[in-house]
Formats: structure tokens, sequence, C-alpha cells
């Protein structure tokens, strides 16, 4: 065993404060990565001393949610105690999303969480818009002076060597580039935050203890990690993610990114591998079969996975692991460039070598069950995986040799909010300027699809959304703001069905999107396209693609949802049964949020309102089983519209 020399919160934030003077330049890592206490601690004494400034830079900072009503409320408190309960917000956080930053105090975000920057003033002011491989870049030219990340302690007490866990994303070239600074003169410090529930990885993720500065080993500070819920999967991503996975092709390489539409995606791997007459049955059903025959053919996949797949993905995300436990990553590569020329020619046999890999991973953040996957990872799967450097991810410079060797037949699959008819996508910010999320490695893996020569960019897209009721279409004829420029078109997929864009003349582009898109909006496309020039006036878009209709897939839905497919939560949820029937019912009420439309629903309410019985549990859970006020009262009736509605509605 090897020990350490530790101190704890108060005392690190005591020799920031004393070795880094007034201006402190504070990077941190993406999402879990962050020292959460160590930070709230600095915050806090720099915003009690007004002589002092505290810069930060990071990305994806998160908080646990809170409801903007006493209904959402009634949800959400029991629910966060449940899955994140001591979990200590980032106080940073929390005031730049109440517009409440101390003068002296600035906030610079790469990349939010979708939607939690809009409106808020600092963030929107202080946003950096760069690709996530040049954060490093940012963070220096920022004059950053204190890098700050939590690890988890070194394997059987020996903590000589402690791990990045689930962060090693920028760590490793920030660490150096302190170094750096550090023989020039400059006044740096590192500071290492440790914590016994971070999944030990090894590999490129270890790092010597003796590269920091500080290390705090604080019992205080151990509190849970912060998990994101599963989120559910409704029939308009099910039917996006079905149609991507057809484009995987066996012996290939697969990144793809978090959210629901990346757990359709792994869902319909799995499907396609497990269940594979089933899943060639419901894409000839929606019509992909037929209607991408070229592309399937030459880029696409139908079969099973028997020589698997390689994952090599900025976010690891739960997915991955699916995939794995599937059977379905399990190709593996190797360092040196040799060997991994003979293993894709087939002169060598990978099961008989050693160090073989099979995921490369930027960062991980997930539910909590997939912390405890990795905590219970047998040591022969979790030698495979190794998490590394972004800059060995998310593209191609630097050991150019070997990622192209590595990835063959490369799908790397994103998710986008609009596409305009010639090909260009938006996926961070609106065009008024508001800022969504941000770019992070989105468009380094659209360019790194069109750098290798087998490897495609997909791009996933809920062809239209609902606001205010009114259906609205995602396929647009142009959008003022671009996040994936038109001449890196590559591939569109929607729920119905897969656009290949890739070097089409516009006309061409217009057509296969205008194919995909929901059949409501096709004809004032086509007519927009035609009024610029784009097509010819006499072109009529086939009668195969008119029938692009929520109606159409539902009943396709409904029907294999019967044989048990295309469940809500594929991987599992931290909802109950009782909560997950209540999202639902919530979402019934979002969607009629305007003051008439709740009138026309509490009127139902009071003159015919549904059998109370069958929903119980949904009441007792919201507090509503026993009305002390008319207000309660209200809100039970509201409910238990919403809850009989939205369960008609899924029948």
């Amino acid at each position: 065993m090897t020990t350490i020399n530790t101190v704890n919160i108060e005392a690190a934030v005591d020799r920031v404060m004393q070795e880094l003077g007034g201006k402190i330049v504070l990077g941190m890592p993406l999402g879990l990565g962050k020292p959460v206490q160590f930070a709230n601690a600095l915050y806090r004494r720099v915003k009690a001393t007004p002589e002092a400034s505290l810069d930060i830079l990071t990305a994806l900072s998160l908080t646990k949610p809170a409801g903007a009503s006493d209904l959402q409320n009634r949800f959400l408190d029991p629910f966060a105690e449940r899955v994140w309960g001591d979990y200590e917000n980032l106080d940073f956080a929390v005031d730049v999303a109440r517009n409440k930053l101390p003068p002296n105090i600035k906030v610079h975000e790469f990349y939010y969480k979708p939607g939690a920057a809009m409106g808020k003033r600092s963030a929107q002011e202080n946003h950096i818009s760069t690709n996530y491989t040049f954060a490093v870049r940012e963070l220096l030219a920022n004059g950053a002076n204190l890098v700050a990340q939590m690890l988890a302690p070194g394997r059987n007490g020996d903590n000589s060597v402690l791990s990045f866990s689930c962060n090693p994303e920028l760590s490793h070239d920030i660490l150096d580039a302190m170094d750096g600074l550090r023989a020039g003169g400059k006044a740096v410090l590192s500071v290492a935050q440790l914590h016994p529930d971070l999944p030990y990885m090894a590999g490129d993720a270890e790092v010597k203890a003796s590269r920091w500065d500080v290390i705090i080993d604080d019992p205080q500070a151990h509190k849970k990690l912060f998990s994101t819920p599963n989120l559910p999967v409704d029939m308009q991503d099910h039917f996006t993610g079905l149609n991507a996975s057809a484009l995987i092709q066996d012996g290939g390489t697969l990144q793809i990114g978090i959210g629901a539409l990346g757990d359709a995606i792994v869902y319909s791997t799995i499907f396609r591998h497990q269940h594979n007459a089933d899943y060639r049955e419901v894409l000839k059903a929606v019509g992909t079969s037929e209607n991408a025959a070229g592309i399937l053919e030459t880029h696409g996949g139908l079969g099973v996975f028997e020589q698997g797949l390689y994952g090599c993905s900025e976010m690891f995300i739960n997915g991955f692991v699916k995939l794995m436990e599937a059977g379905i990553v399990k190709r593996q590569v190797f360092q040196d460039p040799e060997i991994q020329r003979k293993v894709n020619a087939g002169e060598l046999d990978p099961a008989t070598l050693e160090g073989g890999i099979f995921m490369h991973g930027g960062f991980f953040l997930g539910p909590n069950d997939f912390y405890q996957a990795l905590r219970d990872m047998p040591e022969e799967m979790a030698k495979r995986i190794n998490m590394t450097r972004i800059g060995y991810v998310n593209h191609l410079f630097g050991g150019e040799e070997i990622k192209r060797l590595q990835r063959t037949k490369a799908r790397f699959c994103n998710t986008v909010f609009n596409v305009n008819l010639l090909g260009a996508a938006a996926a961070d910010q609106l065009e008024n300027g508001q800022v969504i999320s941000g770019v992070g490695g989105q468009y380094n893996f659209v360019a790194q699809a069109h750098e290798l020569p087998d490897a495609r960019s997909v791009l996933m897209l809920r062809s239209f959304r609902v606001k205010d009721k009114a259906a609205q279409s995602n396929v647009v004829w142009n959008y003022g703001h671009t996040t994936i420029p038109r001449h890196l078109r590559d591939v569109i997929v929607t729920e119905y069905g897969i656009a290949d864009l890739r070097s089409k003349p516009d006309q061409e582009v217009i057509k296969a999107l205008i194919s995909v898109a929901d059949s409501r909006f096709q004809e004032g496309l086509r007519q927009r396209a035609v009024e610029a020039g784009k097509l010819p006036a006499d072109y009529t878009i086939p009668e195969r693609f008119k029938q692009n209709t929520p109606e159409r897939l539902a009943n396709i839905y409904k029907a294999h949802r019967k044989q048990g497919h295309f469940p809500d939560f594929p991987f599992g949820s931290d909802f109950t049964y009782v909560e997950e029937e209540l999202t639902h019912g919530l979402g019934w009420l979002k969607e009629r949020a305007k003051p008439r439309d709740l009138l026309k629903v509490a009127k139902t309410g009071f003159l015919s309102p549904p059998d109370a019985a069958p929903y119980a549990a949904h009441l007792e859970r919201m507090g509503y089983d026993k009305p002390r006020s008319f207000k309660e009262n209200l809100y039970r009736r509201l409910l238990l519209v919403a809850l009989d509605s939205a369960r008609q509605e899924r029948a």
C-alpha cells in the first residue's frame, strides 16, 4: 500500500488563494469529472472576496432538476431524492441559471445540457463556441492557472497511481500544458479530488499522483455522483434509430451521442442482432428496405454482427455497455500499425493477441446502473475499454496511420434539430443567436467521415416537432444558423427513411430530403425549391413518399410493440411504473399549457371526470389522494383527465 499526502477541501482552497493571488482562472472537465465540493468552496471564497476574481472554463455543468410549478415539484422532489440523494449542486451553475453571478466571477462554458442556457443572460454572453478538441487551447488562451478534477483512488489502497475515470479527455493535455507554464515561471496549480465511487478505468486513464500539486481526500466530499436517468424513447425516436441502425456495417466502427436518439440506435442495433427476422419485417413495413436500397447495399447491412463493431466515441454511453453485453461491440483493435494491418487483412486472429481494445472513449456520463456496471465489470471486458484523450478519438490528426487502420467502415451518428433543403444542419444554436447546447465533437466527426474512405456521417433528425399543439417541420427551406455546412452533407435519417446526400447535385439533395420529410410539409418544401430555381416546376413527389405520416407509422409501431419490441425504456428506468405513467400524463398536460386549453381540461375534469380507481396509486404518489383545498382538487381532476387521455392515446 502506498500512501500520499492529502488535504481537506478548505485547506486546498487556502492554498489556491495564497499562491494564485487575486486572479484565478479555473479549468474543469466536462460533466461528471468536476470536483464539486472544491469548486463550491472556491466559488464561495471568491464570492466573499470582492478584490479577487474567478473565471471558470468548463462544459456541461449539471444540477438536479427543479420543477417550475407545484405539480412538477410534487413529481420531481421524491424522484430527485431517490436518484440523486445528497448530490451537491454546483453553486456557480445555480447562480448562472438564476442570472445571479457576482460581478467578480465569470463562467464560460463550451457546452450546455440542451436548453439549459436558453434565456440565461450570463450563459449566452459568455459562451465560447468551439470544437471540443480545441478546449485546451481555449483554456490557455483565457489564462488558465488552475485545473481541478475529480479522480478515482488507486487500486488496493495504492494511491501512487490514480484514474481519471470518467474524464481523461482533456486531462493529460492540460496537465502537460500546466507543466510548461510552470517551467516558464508562471504560478499554476493542479488539484485532484478523490471520490471512492468513481469507476477505476485503467490504460490511458491512469495518472501518477505525483502529477498533482494538491490531492483532496475529504470524507465530507464523498457525496453521490451525478447521474443522467434514461429518457423514454418514443415512436419517432425508435424509428429514426431503426433506420440509422441499417447503415451500420459488420466489422465497422461506431460513434453515437447521448440522449433518446442514442438509446434508440443502440436498441435497434441489438434488435437487428437478436431478432433479425422481426427487424427486417419492420424495416420493410416502414419502407426503408425499398426506398434506401441503394445506400443499404453499398454502405449498410441488415444481418447479424459476426465480426462485431469497434466503438470509438467521444462519449462512452451506457448503450456501448449494452452493445458489449449483446456481443456486438467486440471487434478488437491494436496500437501497432503492422499488427492492425495484418488483422484487417485476415492474416492474424485478434483472439490470439494481447492488448486488444474494442472501445475508445473520451468521457462518460449516464445512469447509476451504468456506473455500477463499470465497477462490477469482469476484468477481461474492462481491459478492452480505453478511456483516452479527446484528440485521439475525435479526429485523425496525430497517429493518423493507426487511426485509419482501426476505423474501418466508420459510422458517426449524431443528432441535429433541423436540416435545410440544401443539406446544411443546425444542432447547437437557434437562428436568433440563443445557444441551445454547443458544437462539442459533432463537427469533428462529420469532417472525419469525409476523410476516411469508407466512413459515413449519419445525422439523425426528428422530421417534425409539435409546438403549441401544431406540427412544424424540422426539414426547412432555409435557416439562419448552421452547425454542419452543406458542403459536408452526407446522410440524414428521419423516422421516415434515409436520405443519401453525398456527392449529389442540389436538386437530388432536395428530392432526397423531401422524401424523408413529413408529408404534411412536403408540398410546401417542393414549392419553395421550385421558386428558388432549384427544382424543375414539373417535379412531382413520388407517391410512395407521400405516405410519411405519424398515423401510418403508429399502426406499424403498435403492432410490433404487442410483440414486445420498441419499449419506452429499452435499458431500464429509474422511474417506477406509476412514475412512468405520470410522465406521460404530465407531458399530455404540458402540450396544453395555454390557459384556455387547461380550462377545457378542467371543465372536463369537473363535468365528466374519469374513474379515479385505476389511478389511485398515481394520485397518492402526487399527494392528491385526499385533496385539502380547491386548488388541490382542481389539480387532482386535471391530472386524472391527463392520465386517462395519455393512457388511451397509447393504447
